[in-house]
């Protein structure tokens, strides 16, 4: 295997978020200022998954830290999808009300297909909505993006710059994150590969890319043997495992391994996983702005 006489870069999604986020509070400032509008951010939890609430409780914390107001939703774990989607509903008609995020996974008995697709797309600021999904399937820009792969992307950017034609490999294909960033890649005009369970061979795919993206779930799957030398490595993947020296939060490749080919590597934590949440914020901001900008039409 060819190794790099130093470890590549890694790239900080921490600081990166911070900016955006500093850039966000600034234009929420004028936006209050100049139209007595400050965007508003609700947040679905149903049920009592502990990771889940983590999580909720910093995209609230985070929200409120830019100047945001957030409409936090706690709904027990018995709560029917009638009464989840009368909340959407309301939420739908609640004009303080810009975005909306339902935290996943819902309880196996919901249909997360219903319930998402309630939701207005104007609101759906996590960009999951088949109207949303399908603006990045044909190419348009005026949708939200999924806030995980709209992350990456900007990553990618900062670091690679102009990414046309560059080989890309995507390992996942799920609808959160797979899939949209693939169709993200091509609107860059990289070529792109997309890789799931069913590839036959797929470190003979990721050996010829400049980019690749991880987001399978499976921790330590990319080894440092798959890369090519000065290749750019976004793991997306949040994995908790437990070994002799405690509990650990790891990504999808063998971090020391893939650190020492690269050119550059999301770690993690601390890599796409702060983007996340400010991607979030930033395409909650869009949707107060379009509101504005529809009401002077």
């Amino acid at each position: 295997m060819l190794m790099r006489n130093v470890p590549g870069k890694l790239i900080d999604g921490r600081a990166f978020a911070a900016g955006i986020s500093t850039e966000i509070a600034q234009e929420v400032s004028t936006l209050r200022a100049r139209h007595h509008c400050v965007p508003g951010l609700a947040v679905i939890l149903v049920g009592d998954d502990p990771a889940s609430d983590i999580y909720v409780r910093s995209k609230v914390r985070k929200t409120t830290a830019v100047g945001m107001r957030s409409f936090p939703h706690r709904l027990p774990a018995t709560t029917s999808q009638g009464v989840l989607l009368d909340l959407i509903a309301m939420l739908n008609a609640d004009d303080d009300v810009h975005g909306i995020l339902l935290q996943l996974p819902l309880p196996a008995r919901i249909d997360a297909k219903t319930v998402l697709d309630a939701i207005d797309p104007a609101k759906d600021v996590d960009g999951f909505h088949i109207v949303n999904a399908g603006k990045l399937s044909v190419g348009r820009d005026d949708g939200f993006i999924p806030c995980t792969p709209l992350g990456c992307l900007m990553l990618l950017k900062a670091e690679r710059g102009d990414l046309s034609g560059l080989h890309a490999v995507v390992i996942g294909c799920s609808n959160i994150v797979g899939r949209p960033m693939a169709q993200l890649l091509l609107r860059e005009r990289c070529t792109v590969v997309v890789t799931h369970i069913n590839t036959r061979d797929v470190a003979a795919e990721t050996r010829r890319a400049d980019i690749v993206i991880v987001a399978a779930g499976h921790p330590g799957l990319v080894r440092g043997s798959w890369i090519k030398p000065g290749a750019t490595v976004i793991d997306v993947g949040i994995n908790r495992i437990h070994d002799d020296t405690g509990s650990h939060i790891v990504g999808d490749v063998a971090f020391s391994e893939v650190h020492a080919v690269a050119g550059a590597l999301t770690p993690v934590p601390g890599g796409v996983g702060p983007m996340t949440i400010a991607c979030l914020l930033h395409n909650t901001l869009r949707a107060a702005q379009a509101v504005i900008e529809n009401a002077k039409t």
